[in-house]
């Protein structure tokens, strides 16, 4: 660690072990060792220097409980321990402890994920002291993480789901009970407003589910973006309101590494006035793809370093162009290009199922699957024959990269591994004693041999900048080509428009006078309607001598719809009487009908068993619209009297059966009762 890394916290880390017990036990204790960061203000921070420590360091020996309680008082950044279940008995506790901890304190199993490694073999990777010792080991946790070694342990998601809902029950009942719940509902509305207000504030993406009640509302859940710490929003109940905060909760525990590791991948680069990049993995899932018109070699080449490391740079053309082969350079990776220029169709065909932004991405892509299609078996190959504890992705960068057979890229790696201790590391970038002193002339000529590259070196990138200019030259004039083209498509186009236009005004002008015509006709039709109304105010002169029946139209089965209907033609007796709505009329609006003493009745929908009953005991007919059609002109309606009496016949047998019927259930009725040796209340005397 460096004083650089410990400076960067500012919030202390922990590192624990367990000292004695078994935390399935009764009482546990821990070796808790406690790193607090050393800032400019610190009485400590005079002794402080790059050579000297880094961190003023706590050790104690404290139970489960206090270790809690520290935990929760100090808010450390980290909790680091060399396994996560020392802390917990199983994978519930651990969840209830991961659930327990702070906003921002995070559980850091420093010695890998599901299958950890032995904590000496990490500490002595990165240079750790590291001692058999519980508190040496808990410092060496601590160390570790500090350094961002590890994986976090986590049962949440990067998603929190914010509640805000009533503190308080609206209750069973009173005077002001709806007042009461009104109120209680309205301050939810309110506090939710406020919440929402403070994620956009912070630029927080989130989805909002609101349970509308009366006045307000009864609850409302925010799904956030974020983690709790990042949320401006915390715990609380005030009155009626009550906001809680809690992360969403995973399958199971996952363990994620403090800082991501660089992979293995394949990079394919289209180059040229728009520069494009795209990295595949070994695996051949497309990670990531770049395009930029402005954007230098510095740039592209700090983008691919963020994505991964290289070990394979592609083309799509034939032969490799020269600013591919200086990335490739860079790079030490091995080169690909096809044995001929890819086709369109290809490209198209082998990216159908990845989505790019322009035609730039597509090539730098379709170059980087078709290298990886070629070395497909050949990763394959690789894998099966490396050792399981060894990085698999390593052999393949030490075979295709550095061009070595697998044997010796494994030996190699094999070594490397097994020599273990981070002090090599540190000599490694220091001279070699055993070097002869350089006199001075072969001094200078080291010097100006760096010289002569540099200086190679920078003619090569101003060749570079002249080609590029060269290009961007080509480029706007072509695009200078192209805007006078457009311009004169423009001046088509709106000589075309105003063409257009002047129709548009022609045809306006003889809709508008159409419509005159139109308006001018339909009052002639009204005017003439109005007449012939006054020639046949009765229904049955119409229809008259012509083997119709005039039917009057009743909108509704209600009162106010007979009502209106009286009023507007007269419902008397013998009225054949067409209801275009029959349903929902009950025994008041049927007895209504009923006194008007109608020849027929003709129904559209169902009647209720009330009013179907009433105008059966009036013996008043009731026919479906479906045997006897209606032809409608205006207020004028009309029935064929053939199919009227046709349906009146069906209706009186009908009815005659169901007189039968009920006529027998009486009877039926009146034995069942008098075999009970009860009267009817009707034959009583």
């Amino acid at each position: 660690m460096t004083t650089r890394t410990i400076r960067a916290r500012d919030r202390p880390v922990f590192g624990v072990d367990v000292q004695s017990g078994d935390v399935r036990g009764d009482d546990p204790s821990y070796a808790l060792v406690i790193l607090d960061p050393v800032d400019d203000e610190d009485p400590d921070a005079a002794d402080v220097d790059f050579d000297g420590p880094v961190a003023r360091v706590t050790r104690d020996v404290v139970s489960f409980r206090k270790l809690c309680r520290l935990i929760d008082d100090r808010e450390p950044l980290y909790v680091a321990t060399d396994n996560a279940y020392e802390l917990a008995a199983d994978k519930g506790e651990l969840v209830e402890f991961l659930r327990s901890l702070p906003d921002g304190t995070r559980l850091v199993q420093v010695t890998g994920a599901e299958r950890p490694e032995p904590l000496s073999r990490v500490a002595s990777r990165h240079g750790i002291p590291y001692g058999k010792d519980p508190m040496e080991e808990a410092e060496a946790a601590a160390r570790l993480a500090a350094a961002n070694v590890g994986h976090e342990v986590t049962a949440f998601t990067d998603e929190t789901q914010v509640k805000v809902s009533r503190g308080r029950s609206t209750g069973k009942g009173g005077w002001s009970q709806d007042r009461y719940t009104r109120r209680i509902h309205g301050n939810v509305r309110k506090r939710t407003r406020q919440v929402q207000s403070k994620l956009k504030e912070t630029n927080l993406e989130f989805d909002r589910e609101v349970t509308e009640k009366y006045g307000g509302y009864a609850n409302a859940v925010f799904t956030v973006e974020a983690r709790p710490e990042e949320i401006p929003v915390s715990n609380s109940r005030a009155g009626d309101v009550r906001v809680e905060v809690e992360r969403e909760r995973r399958d199971g525990i996952e363990y994620e590494p403090l800082v991501q590791r660089r992979d293995r991948v394949i990079v394919g680069i289209d180059p040229g006035t728009t520069t494009a990049a795209a990295v595949v993995g070994l695996d051949g899932t497309v990670h990531a793809l770049y395009s930029s018109r402005t954007a230098d070699t510095a740039d592209v080449t700090e983008w691919i370093i963020e994505q991964g490391r290289p070990i394979i740079v592609a083309a799509d053309v034939v032969p490799m162009p020269e600013t591919v082969e200086k990335f490739r350079r860079s790079f030490d990776a091995a080169g690909w290009r096809p044995t001929t220029d890819l086709p369109v169709d290809e490209k198209l065909h082998r990216t159908r199922k990845a989505s790019y932004a322009n035609d730039h991405e597509r090539d730098a892509l379709a170059a980087a699957l078709y290298a990886y299609d070629d070395h497909a078996d050949q990763f394959d190959r690789i894998a099966a024959k490396t050792p399981p504890r060894l990085d698999r992705e390593a052999v393949i960068a030490g075979v295709v990269a550095g061009d070595s057979s697998v044997e010796a890229v494994i030996a190699d790696l094999s070594e490397d591994d097994g020599s273990g201790g981070g002090e090599g590391d540190a000599d490694a970038d220091e001279s070699d004693p055993t070097e002869p002193e350089r006199t001075e002339e072969e001094e200078t000529i080291r010097r100006l041999r760096e010289r002569v590259d540099r200086l190679e070196s920078h003619a090569e990138s101003l060749e570079d900048d002249l080609a590029e200019r060269d290009e961007r030259v080509e480029e706007l004039e072509a695009e200078l080509e192209e805007a006078k083209r457009e311009e004169r498509i423009e001046a088509r186009t709106r000589r075309a428009v105003s063409r257009l236009e002047r129709e548009t005004d022609r045809l306006e002008r003889e809709r508008d006078e159409a419509r005159e015509r139109v308006e001018e006709l339909e009052r002639k039709v009204e005017t003439l309607k109005e007449l012939w109304r006054l020639d046949h105010s009765n229904f049955g002169d119409v229809a008259e001598g012509r083997g119709l029946a005039s039917v009057k139209v009743v909108e509704q089965f209600t009162l106010d719809a007979l009502e209106a209907a009286d009023e507007a033609y007269g419902l008397v007796s013998g009225d054949v009487v067409y209801l275009r709505d029959a349903s929902g009329a009950g025994r008041r609006t049927a007895e209504r009908l009923a006194e008007t003493e109608p020849r027929a009745v003709i129904r559209d929908g169902n009647l209720s068993e009330v009013a179907d009953q009433v105008l059966f005991d009036h013996d008043v007919p009731v026919v479906p619209a479906d045997s006897v059609p209606v032809r409608e002109v205006d207020e004028l309606a009309v029935a064929e009297e053939a199919a009227l009496d046709a349906a009146l016949d069906d209706w009186e047998k009908r009815a005659e059966r169901r007189r039968t019927a009920e006529k027998q259930e009486h009877l039926d009725q009146i034995i069942s009762e008098h075999r009970a040796g009860r009267t009817l209340p009707e034959t009583e005397e």
